[in-house]
C-alpha cells in the first residue's frame, strides 16, 4: 500500500489529484471544528468533559461527523443524511419501477438518481438539523450535565432557524467536498471523507485508553488495544477480500463470418455482500426504542423502565441477543434486495452463458440463489461478531464504547474504504505506467 502511494507522488498528475484530496480533507476537518452561531462553546466543553467523551444515543452519528456533533459545529450532522439519502434510494430502487428502470439506463439514468439523492440529503438535513438543535436546546444533549441546558442561550425562532440553516448549508458543502474529491481527486469521495471522520477519532480514543490503564501506566492496555485492531483488520481485509468464483461459459455463436463467444469468465459472489449496512440498520433500529423513551417525558412507566434496563446498555444480553439477530437478518435481507438471481440467469441465457452443469433458465435462478444463501451465512456471522468486538472491550477495559475504535462499523469502513482507495491508485497507476508488449 505505501508503495503504491510512494510511486503516485512520483507521478505529476496523480501527485496533483492526491494533493487536492488532501486539502479537501483538511477543510473538511477545519469545518468540523467551526461553531454554530449561537452556541456556548465554552458549556459545549465542559459537557463533553463531563460525559467523556460518551455520545450515548448520539455515539454512532458522532463517531461518522468526526465528533462534529456533540460540538455542535458547521459540520454537526456530518456524511450521515448523505448515507441514508443513498441507502433509502437503494430500498426504493426495487420497489418503484421508474427508478429500476432509470438505473437500468446506464449513465444517464445513475445521474438521475444522484440528483435525486442530493435532494432528498437536503430534506434529511434540514430535518435531523431541526431535531439537533432541538435536543441541543431542551438540555437532552447532555442529560448528566450541569449546564447541558445552557448550550443554546438564545431559543428565539430566528435563532433556531439560523443554526437550522448553517448545518444544512453544511451538509450541503461536504457533499460538494466530496463529489470535488471524486471528480478531481482519487475518486470515491463520499467514502474517503467518512473514512476521514471516522480515523480523527482514532487518536483520541487510543490515549483515552492509555490514560485510564493500569498496566505499566496505561501502555499495557494501549498495546493490548494495538495488538487486537492489527489482528481485527487483517481478519476483515482476508473476508472482504473472500469471494465465491461461479463459472460462466459462453457458447461460440457465428454472425455472419465473424465467430462471437466461446469465453470462460466467472461471477464473483463475495462472502460479505451487504458490506457494513446491515450494521448500520441494527444500530439505528436499536436506537430507537430509546429515543422514543428520551422525548416522551415518562420514564416512570413500566415499559419504559424495561427499555431502560434491557435495550440501552450495549453489555446487557438481551440487547447484544437482539443486535446479532438484526444484523443477520438485515445481511439477508439486503442481499436479497441487491442481488437479484432470477435477473443475472435471464442475462445470462440472452447472451448465451450458461453455468457448466446447470441448465440455463430457472435451474441457473435456483442454483445462484441456493449459492447466495449459503454464503451469506459466514458472512452474516462474521459481521455480527465483529459488531460485538466493542461489547467485550468494554467489559475489559470498563471503559465506554467510543474509546475502543477497533470495532462494529468503524473498522468494517476503514479497512474497506482502504483497500478500495488503494485499488483505485493501482489502476491509475498501471493505466500511466503500462509498458506493453514492445519495451
Amino acid at each position: 500500500m505505501l508503495t503504491a502511494f510512494a510511486r503516485a507522488f512520483k507521478t505529476p498528475d496523480l501527485r496533483k489529484k492526491l494533493l487536492f484530496t488532501l486539502g479537501i480533507l483538511v477543510l473538511f476537518r477545519l469545518g468540523a471544528h467551526i461553531p454554530v452561531p449561537g452556541v456556548d462553546y465554552q458549556n459545549v466543553n465542559q459537557c463533553i468533559k463531563e460525559a467523556g467523551g460518551n455520545g450515548g444515543l448520539f455515539g454512532m452519528i458522532n463517531m461518522f461527523s468526526g465528533g462534529a456533533l456533540l460540538q455542535l459545529t458547521i459540520f454537526a450532522l456530518g456524511i450521515m443524511p448523505y448515507i441514508t439519502a443513498s441507502i433509502i434510494l437503494q430500498l426504493l430502487t426495487v420497489v418503484i419501477p421508474r427508478l429500476e428502470a432509470l438505473k437500468k439506463e446506464g449513465q444517464a439514468g445513475t445521474a438521475k438518481i444522484t440528483q435525486y439523492t442530493r435532494y432528498l440529503t437536503l430534506a434529511l438535513a434540514i430535518l435531523q438539523g431541526t431535531g439537533l438543535v432541538a435536543t441541543a436546546q431542551s438540555g437532552t444533549l447532555f442529560r448528566t450535565c450541569q449546564v447541558g441546558n445552557q448550550i443554546v442561550p438564545d431559543q428565539s425562532i430566528f435563532r433556531t432557524a439560523v443554526m437550522v440553516i448553517t448545518m444544512t448549508a453544511g451538509t450541503v458543502m461536504i457533499m460538494w467536498l466530496g463529489e470535488l474529491i471524486t471528480d478531481r481527486g482519487i475518486g470515491n469521495g463520499m467514502s474517503i471523507l467518512m473514512f476521514t471522520s471516522i480515523a480523527a477519532g482514532f487518536p483520541g480514543s487510543l490515549w483515552a485508553i492509555k490514560k485510564s490503564g493500569k498496566i505499566i501506566g496505561g501502555w499495557g492496555e494501549f498495546a493490548i488495544v494495538i495488538a487486537v485492531g492489527l489482528a481485527m483488520v487483517c481478519l476483515v481485509v482476508f473476508v472482504e477480500q473472500a469471494q465465491r468464483r461461479i463459472p460462466v461459459q459462453y457458447a461460440k455463436r457465428m454472425i455472419g463470418r465473424r465467430s462471437y463467444g466461446g469465453t470462460s469468465t466467472y461471477i464473483p459472489v463475495k462472502v460479505n455482500q451487504a458490506g457494513v449496512i446491515p450494521v448500520i440498520f441494527a444500530s439505528s433500529l436499536l436506537y430507537i426504542p430509546a429515543l422514543v423513551v428520551q422525548f416522551s417525558g415518562n420514564s416512570t412507566a413500566g415499559w419504559a423502565q424495561w427499555i431502560s434496563t434491557n435495550l440501552t446498555k450495549g453489555d446487557h444480553p438481551i440487547y447484544l441477543a437482539l443486535y446479532f439477530l438484526l444484523i443477520v437478518f438485515f445481511a439477508f435481507f439486503y442481499v436479497a434486495i441487491s442481488f437479484n438471481p432470477e435477473e443475472v440467469a435471464d442475462n445470462m441465457k440472452k447472451y448465451g452463458g450458461f453455468i457448466p452443469g446447470i441448465r440455463a433458465g430457472r435451474p441457473t435462478a435456483e442454483y445462484l440463489s441456493y449459492v447466495l444463501n449459503r454464503i451469506t451465512w459466514p458472512g452474516s456471522l462474521y459481521l455480527g461478531l465483529i459488531a460485538l468486538v466493542p461489547t467485550v472491550a468494554i467489559a475489559f477495559f470498563q471503559g465506554s464504547q467510543n474509546n475502543f475504535p477497533f470495532g462494529g462499523t468503524s473498522i468494517l469502513i476503514i479497512v474497506g474504504v482502504g483497500l478500495e482507495t488503494v485499488k483505485q491508485i493501482e489502476s491509475q497507476l498501471q493505466q500511466r505506467n503500462y509498458e506493453g508488449f514492445l519495451r
